[in-house]
């Protein structure tokens, strides 16, 4: 299919809302006061969408729950990046005819990426009687209608249609707090990592017009968040496809411009497509996180040509080199996959090395899992999966090894870091981020959540700074 760029234009979110509006008469009319239930699994991007689901919810009438069983409606919004995952959602999904069984007016919506591959939607039809509706990122926009749809006509949805291009402007969000806030400024993915089923779910690379972005970042600000992160799936390839002549750094540095007192961060970048020109804007932007996530995969040019990542080895540490240069103090995490179809101990090896030559602040570490219609799916694959969990455990010794050194190298030093929430534990029972994205816990009164302060870090461990707060 062609890729076409679709804007969906504003007189249909407009009754999209008119329908939510509708949908909140009824509830009133009823004497109702119908709770939902939105259950998020994988990435940020996905977090994202549920914010705005939740929006649409919230107009409809709904309050929220944590608890299943209070709930009139329950959305669960999948991922489909890995099977362990699908397994999982499928397990709850399936677990929720008992409170089905125990509230006939609940409705459950299953929706995100893992609806939208065929084979999943079809598994849904035909075993899973208690969903009502399915939908695919793609119609996320018209939640409203689809749920009219199937709670007027008592019969089963799913709209799960291909779409490369849709970007709708104005959806209703709902934030699940007053500090961090999640900002898309892209949809979708060309780059087709063999391994990766995200270009087959999310569609093509679609960006949002530049001053739609700036002009939420603003709100946002203006609001009173302090950390925005920039969501897409490669943000390094922002505005390719527009006709706007402005590309990613651009737009940090607008974001930047913004008055106020806050941080900028964003994922995830793709090394194929990180410039010297975004580690300039990164270094010379104040307000822009010296963090950069740079999913590598693996450490062996042969394998990284299997995987179609477009880069090699040496570009890799080359980007990395430029960016230490201009940022000494960055913190540098990535993503690597154990035991890609093919790979040899050399291969590991090599991905080994690379680890001890990069030392990484931290890694998120996945044996390989199959993604039915990907090419890595059917490629030949000799390694026992017993030899990819030793592989996998000495990947994360060496990661949790490199982790505590840099995390020691903070001891005595004094940090400026963003209150963000309360950990409900005694003793160190407020989280904070360093300007890197390092959690630091401290003790302290909640009227310091949302605050910037300084922080001496007095221990540490592979995964977190414990910190004394210091006085202005």
């Amino acid at each position: 299919m062609a890729y076409q760029r679709i804007e969906i234009p504003a007189a249909e979110l407009a009754r999209q809302r008119d329908i939510c509006f509708q949908i909140r008469e009824r509830h009133e009319r009823e004497g109702r006061a119908p709770l939902a239930f939105v259950d998020t699994y994988g990435c940020q991007q996905n977090e994202a969408d549920s914010e705005e689901l939740r929006g649409y919810i919230e107009l409809m009438g709904y309050g929220f729950t944590d608890d299943e069983n209070e709930a009139d409606l329950i959305v669960v919004n999948t991922c489909a990046v890995r099977a362990h995952a699908e397994m999982r959602i499928l397990g709850n999904v399936g677990a929720l005819v008992h409170a089905k069984a125990r509230n006939p007016r609940l409705l459950v919506a299953v929706c995100g990426c893992m609806v939208q591959q065929p084979h999943m939607a079809e598994k849904l039809k035909q075993s899973f009687r208690v969903v009502d509706l399915v939908f695919g990122p793609h119609e996320l926009w018209r939640f409203p209608e689809l749920y009219k749809r199937a709670r007027d006509t008592k019969k089963r949805v799913f709209a799960v249609e291909d779409s490369d291009g849709v970007v709708a402007e104005g959806l209703p969000v709902r934030r699940s707090g007053s500090v961090k806030a999640w900002l898309s400024i892209m949809y979708g993915c060309n780059n087709f990592c063999t391994y990766c089923i995200v270009p087959y779910v999310r569609g093509r690379e679609r960006s949002r017009r530049f001053d739609d972005v700036v002009a939420e970042a603003r709100s946002l600000v203006e609001a009173g968040y302090k950390d925005i992160t920039l969501l897409g799936q490669n943000v390094n390839s922002y505005g390719r496809d527009l006709d706007e002549g402005r590309d990613f750094a651009d737009l940090i540095r607008a974001i930047n411009d913004i008055p106020g007192d806050f941080l900028i961060r964003f994922m995830t970048s793709h090394p194929r497509d990180a410039t010297e020109k975004l580690f300039r804007a990164m270094a010379e932007c104040e307000k822009c996180a010296k963090h950069i996530h740079l999913p590598v995969q693996s450490g062996s040019n042969r394998i990284l040509k299997a995987m179609n990542r477009h880069y090699g080895r040496e570009k890799y540490l080359e980007e990395v080199r430029t960016a230490r240069e201009l940022m000494p103090d960055i913190v540098l995490t990535t993503d690597i996959i154990v035991g890609f179809p093919g790979e040899t101990r050399e291969d590991f090896d090599d991905t080994l090395s690379l680890v001890r030559e990069v030392g990484y602040d931290a890694m998120f570490t996945f044996i390989f899992s199959p993604r039915e219609g990907t090419p890595a799916a059917k490629l030949p694959d000799p390694v026992s999966r017993e030899e990819k969990q030793v592989w996998f455990d000495e990947l994360v010794e060496l990661s949790n090894s490199i982790s505590g050194e840099k995390h020691a190298a903070y001891a005595g030093r004094t940090l400026r870091v963003l209150v963000d929430g309360e950990t409900g534990r005694d003793g160190y029972n407020l989280s904070a981020r360093t300007n890197g994205g390092r959690l630091v816990h401290l003790k302290g009164g909640a009227e310091l959540i949302g605050r910037f302060i300084n922080a001496k870090i007095t221990g540490w461990n592979t995964w977190a700074l414990y910190g004394e707060i210091q006085e202005a």
